[in-house]
C-alpha cells in the first residue's frame, strides 16, 4: 500500500482527503472492499499514534524536553510563576504516552458513539466513516493537543484504572483473535493436506507444533531458573505451575476421540500456539524489565489488530462477535470509472459488513492497551511523581492468561455438550 501512495500525484491525494476511503489509493491500486480499506485507514491512524507515543519514550526525548524553560525539575530556565515538580528522569516519558493513549481513546470512543447503530451504507453517517479523513486528522491532532494541557493532579491514577480495565478486556479481544487463528490455520492446512495428498502440509503442522511446544516447555524451565528461588517467589511458582498444568490440559482434551469426533479438525497445532502464548503472558506479568517487555507485546499488539482489520474469518460464531463478514472467498470486482481509474467496491449498500460501532470500540481499546504497554503497566504515585509497578497488573494479565485458556477449552468441549447447536 505504501508502494501505491507514493505513485499517487499530490493533487489527486488532496482532492481525495475529504472523499472515500478507497481514494486515497489514488486509483493506482486494485479495486477492493470499501469496508476492509476503511479498517486499514483507521487502523493506520492508530499505528501513528502508537509510533509517536514510541518516540515520546524514548530517552533522547526526555533530554529534549528538559531544554524546555519551567518543564523539568532541575531545568536550566525556570518560567517566571511555575514551579518545577517533575521528576522529567522518570516521569516526562510515560506522561506523555498517558496524553497521547488518552487522545486516542478519546478519538475512537467518539466514533464509536456516532456510528452507533448504522445499517448500510445508505446512511449518511456512513459517508462520514468512509470519509473526510483530512478532517478526521485535524480532530485527532486537536484532541492530542488538548490533552497535552491537561493538569497532572489525578489525572494519571485515574487514567492507570481506565488503561487496566481496557487492556483487559482488549487482551481478550486477542485471545479470541489468537483462538480463531489457530483454529483456521489447522483447517486449512489439514483440508490442503487430504486434498492434495501433500505430506508435506502434515509436515509443516508438525514441524510448528513442535517448535511452539519446545519454546513453551523452554520457558517454563527458564521461569524456574530466573523467576523463582527455593525459599520465596511463592506466587511466581503458582503462576508457572498452574499454566503449566492447564496447558497440558487443553493439550490432552484436543486430542480425545470424543473432542475429535466433533471438531474433527482440533489438534495440538492450535493447542502449542495457545500454550505458547499463555507462557508469554505468564512472563510478561511476573518480569519487571521496562527495556525489553514491551517491544514482543507490541509485536503481537501489532498482529491482532492488522488480523482484526482485514480478516474474514471461516468461524461463524467468531464472526458474529466481532461482526464481521463471512469468509467466501469471493473475488471483488473491477470498478472502473468514466475517466478509467479504478475506484472501490461499495460493499455495504445492502448492509455493513461489519459493526461500525464496535470496531472503533475494539480499537478504543487497542489505544489503552498501547498506554499500559509502553509504560510497563506502572501506576503513577502521586506523592512521588515516580511510576511503580503494581500487583493490580500482576493479577490483569494472569487471570487474562487463564480466561484464554478456558475459553479455547470451550471450543473444544461446546460442541460435545450442546450437540443440537451450530458450532461450525
Amino acid at each position: 500500500m505504501g508502494a501505491c501512495l507514493a505513485l499517487c500525484s499530490l493533487a489527486s491525494c488532496a482532492s481525495c482527503l475529504c472523499g472515500s476511503a478507497p481514494c486515497l489509493l489514488c486509483g493506482c491500486c486494485p479495486s477492493s472492499n470499501n469496508s476492509t480499506i476503511t479498517r486499514l485507514v483507521f487502523s493506520f491512524f492508530l499505528l501513528l499514534g502508537t509510533f509517536v507515543s514510541v518516540i515520546m519514550i524514548l530517552p533522547g526525548m526526555e533530554t529534549q524536553l528538559r531544554k524546555i524553560p519551567g518543564f523539568c525539575k532541575g531545568g536550566s530556565s525556570v518560567i517566571p510563576g511555575f514551579e518545577n515538580q517533575v521528576n522529567c528522569d522518570v516521569i516526562v516519558g510515560y506522561k506523555s504516552v498517558y496524553r497521547m493513549c488518552f487522545a486516542m481513546t478519546c478519538f475512537f470512543f467518539l466514533f464509536s458513539v456516532i456510528m452507533i447503530g448504522v445499517r448500510n451504507s445508505k446512511d449518511p453517517r456512513a459517508a462520514v466513516q468512509n470519509g473526510f479523513w483530512f478532517f478526521k486528522f485535524l480532530i485527532l491532532v486537536g484532541i492530542t493537543v488538548g490533552a497535552f494541557f491537561i493538569p497532572d493532579g489525578t489525572f494519571h491514577t485515574v487514567w492507570f484504572y481506565f488503561g487496566a480495565v481496557g487492556s483487559f478486556i482488549f487482551i481478550l479481544i486477542q485471545l479470541i483473535l489468537l483462538i480463531d487463528f489457530a483454529h483456521s490455520w489447522n483447517k486449512i492446512w489439514v483440508e490442503n493436506a487430504e486434498e492434495t495428498d501433500n505430506k508435506c502440509w502434515f509436515a509443516g503442522l508438525l514441524s510448528f507444533t513442535v517448535l511452539y511446544y519446545a519454546l513453551a516447555l523452554a520457558a517454563v524451565v527458564l521461569f524456574y531458573i530466573y523467576y523463582t528461588q527455593p525459599d520465596d517467589c511463592t506466587e511466581h511458582k503458582v503462576f508457572i505451575s498452574l499454566n503449566l498444568i492447564f496447558c497440558i490440559i487443553i493439550s490432552v482434551v484436543s486430542i480425545l476421540p470424543k473432542i475429535q469426533e466433533v471438531q474433527p479438525h482440533s489438534g495440538l497445532l492450535q493447542a502449542s500456539l495457545i500454550s505458547l502464548y499463555t507462557m508469554y503472558v505468564t512472563w510478561s506479568a511476573m518480569t519487571n524489565n521496562p527495556n525489553r517487555k514491551w517491544h514482543c507485546g507490541l509485536i503481537i499488539f501489532l498482529f491482532c489488530t492488522l488480523y482484526a482489520s482485514i480478516r474474514s474469518s471461516s468461524n461463524t460464531q467468531v464472526n458474529k462477535l466481532m461482526q464481521t463478514e463471512e469468509g467466501t472467498g469471493a473475488a471483488v470486482e473491477e470498478n472502473v470509472g468514466e475517466d478509467g481509474v479504478r475506484r472501490s467496491v461499495d460493499n455495504e449498500e445492502e448492509g455493513v459488513t461489519y459493526s461500525y460501532s464496535f470496531f472503533h470500540f475494539h480499537l478504543c481499546l487497542a489505544s489503552l492497551y498501547i498506554m499500559m504497554t509502553l509504560t510497563n503497566w506502572y501506576q503513577p504515585d502521586t506523592t512521588t511523581a515516580v511510576m511503580q509497578s503494581s500487583m493490580p497488573a500482576v493479577w490483569v494479565k494472569m487471570s487474562s492468561s487463564w480466561l484464554g485458556l478456558g475459553l479455547y477449552l470451550w471450543t473444544l468441549i461446546a460442541p460435545l455438550i450442546f450437540p443440537d447447536r451450530d458450532f461450525s
